[in-house]
């Protein structure tokens, strides 16, 4: 599982996410009376008039209309297309998107062709797709085929120094390529109410500035690696909004705000009174911290010995959008009054 769990991050933290989308052909429903708009008539987004964007890359996005048929070539892109109500006609590793991510399932017979770091070309050009969002990291010349097929959006994936920020221009700008702009601005002050009710429940429960630590991690060869997540994390920055105080704030990348450790890094933390939230995983079975239950140097933590070790809900992906946000502002509540 661990190793599952790493293999579907580490394409992420090295920013060489992005991948393959299949698509499912949107069949058209019918009405009691008889009725000859086309999909495409119908679609707010098709009557809009044309848009134009700038991308990670520096370039320009430019479509006739907002798109309303978008392959997603990555997990959180994926997932903020579904929260603004647009139904992406292929996605990457559709089997494995639902695993990580259960807060904004996609249908499961959307098609998949292939991993969201070696997107099928040809699947994804018998879509026909007005629009392909990916993220950085790919090689240039993917880039270039791709946009032989539709205009490509290219975004990163976070932002190590704003990640909220970054968070909600993600938002804005999938709104604006897709006619949806109204649904981004109700997701994001949903979100916004979710901070606001949450800060509340931490100060009724006298845990306003808690003290925490967020981590994920993985068994490979016997050996436990940990992944913090600092305060330039997404999930680092979600807690900050509440107020909560970070205890590892060192060494996270640029892009994404991890830091990998081994367990004797964890010797950092020696606040007794944190707690140490971590990503249990997708699947069943032993986790990263199951695995040091008779690590020496584990035992004597300070917030092991005080039982403060507590896993978070499982599906909500670790890099997605306001939706993933706000079903870890309940968890993290949760675990955080609790202690």
């Amino acid at each position: 599982m661990f190793t599952a769990l790493r293999r579907a991050r580490t394409t992420q933290v090295a920013a060489t996410s992005a991948a393959a989308l299949v698509l499912l052909l949107t069949a058209c429903g019918t009405t009691e009376e008889a009725d000859t708009t086309t999909d495409a008539e119908a679609s707010p987004a098709a009557a809009s008039g044309p848009v134009t964007v700038t991308d990670e890359r520096g370039e320009e996005v430019k479509l006739d209309a907002p798109a309303s048929k978008v392959v997603s070539l990555e997990w959180g892109l994926t997932e903020n297309l579904l929260a603004l109500g647009v139904t992406p006609i292929g996605a990457s590793d559709v089997k494995g998107y639902n695993e990580y991510d259960t807060v904004v399932p996609l249908e499961a017979s959307t098609p998949d062709v292939g991993q969201r770091g070696t997107p099928s070309l040809d699947a994804i050009s018998a879509l026909e797709p007005e629009l392909i969002v990916s993220v950085t990291g790919l090689d240039d010349k993917v880039y270039d085929q791709l946009e032989e097929i539709a205009p490509v959006l290219v975004l990163a994936g976070s932002d190590g120094e704003d990640p909220i920020g970054y968070m909600r221009k993600t938002v804005n700008t999938l709104g604006e390529v897709t006619g949806t702009t109204e649904a981004g601005t109700t997701l994001l002050s949903d979100f916004d109410a979710k901070v606001a009710e949450a800060k509340t429940a931490l100060e009724t429960a006298g845990k306003t500035n808690a003290p925490f630590t967020m981590s994920d991690g993985w068994v490979q060869s016997g050996t436990v690696s940990i992944r913090m997540y600092t305060p330039g994390s997404f999930f680092g920055a979600i807690a900050a909004e509440l107020g909560l105080e970070n205890q590892y704030t060192e060494g996270g990348d640029p892009e994404y705000g991890l830091a990998t450790i081994d367990v004797e890094g964890l010797t950092k933390v020696d606040n007794a009174d944190s707690t140490f939230l971590y990503v249990a995983g997708a699947a069943s079975g032993e986790t990263f911290v199951d695995s040091l239950a008779d690590n020496a140097i584990w035992k004597k933590l300070p917030f092991v010995e005080a039982g403060k070790v507590k896993p978070i809900d499982n599906g909500i992906w670790m890099f997605g959008g306001p939706k993933a946000a706000e079903a870890y502002i309940d968890t993290l509540v949760s675990n955080i009054t609790a202690s």
